[in-house]
């Protein structure tokens, strides 16, 4: 929150595909100094066009690849006239190196996520009064972390199936049974939950809701049995809590991925960025 991020320098370096409505490319911007790599989806047709940033969930950095994690959502808001900024996050594809730090908390990724923000709102094919975030999973997480980090940067958030925002849920849901040692390093360095308490809010979105400044849409599939729907739950009241815009849309049998109603989530997403974005 005290931190001046930085971002710019978006550029292509492949065209990936292309489409009636839209042209997929490869591409690279900077972040504070660093290269971070991801996929744009640019309308066709004339702009500027309202922007968004994806942060997508977690997948293990040895095997994803570039703009990986959301590809359904990228086609599916760049045909309805998004220009689409899918983050690859630091330490992932072409992107540079992150520190054990900095991918264990999610704040680098946070950073990632703002930076693209910036980068977008420089170039001329997008409106800089009409951006959003949009993150699923993990990237929720990241979500959350970047409208309370900056939140006067973007007009809009959406989360999918998002982990917690507190951020010792996420510890034991997912480092401690997954990457033990991970979490012995993280706890060995930082001190665990019970012996530094203030470390561990100060890394919990939850912690500054009063910060959150944009509505937010959070979907949630009740039969999620990788991140449970009472975190959304818990989210959502918080959030109204300190007085933020927050609705929460519950999906009945599905999933963490989202299936039969994934049409019908992007449909309702796509209604509530255009009336937020003023598209």
């Amino acid at each position: 929150m005290r931190e001046d991020v930085r971002g710019g320098g978006l550029r292509t370096t492949a065209q990936l595909a292309e489409t009636d409505r839209w042209t997929g490319y490869a591409a690279a911007y900077r972040v504070n100094g660093a290269t971070v790599t991801g996929e744009l989806l640019v309308p066709k047709g004339e702009g500027p066009f309202p922007a968004l940033v994806l942060s997508h969930g977690y997948i293990d950095p040895a095997i994803y690849t570039l703009g990986r994690g959301m590809s359904r959502e990228q086609e599916w808001f760049a045909a309805a006239g998004f220009v689409v900024l899918h983050t690859d996050y630091r330490g992932h594809a072409g992107s540079d190196p992150v520190s054990p730090m900095g991918r264990e908390t999610r704040l680098v990724y946070t950073r990632d996520a703002i930076g693209a923000v910036k980068a977008l709102k420089r170039m001329d094919y997008v409106d800089p009064d009409r951006t959003a975030f949009v993150g699923r999973s993990m990237g929720g997480g990241v979500t959350l972390n970047a409208i309370v980090a900056e939140p006067d940067l973007v007009d809009a958030a959406v989360v999918f199936a998002s982990v917690s925002s507190r951020f010792v849920d996420n510890l034991r849901q997912f480092t401690e049974p997954n990457r033990p040692d991970g979490a012995r390093a993280f706890y060995d360095e930082h001190g665990t939950p019970e012996e530094s308490p203030r470390f561990y809010r100060d890394l919990s979105s939850r912690t500054f809701f009063d910060r959150v400044e944009v509505p937010v849409m959070l979907h949630h599939g009740t039969a999620d049995d990788t991140c449970p729907p009472a975190w959304s739950r818990q989210t959502d009241r918080l959030l109204r809590a300190a007085g933020a815009r927050s609705t929460l849309v519950e999906w009945p049998g599905e999933g963490h991925a989202f299936g039969p109603r994934f049409a019908d989530s992007m449909r309702r997403t796509v209604a509530f960025l255009r009336r937020h974005l003023e598209v």
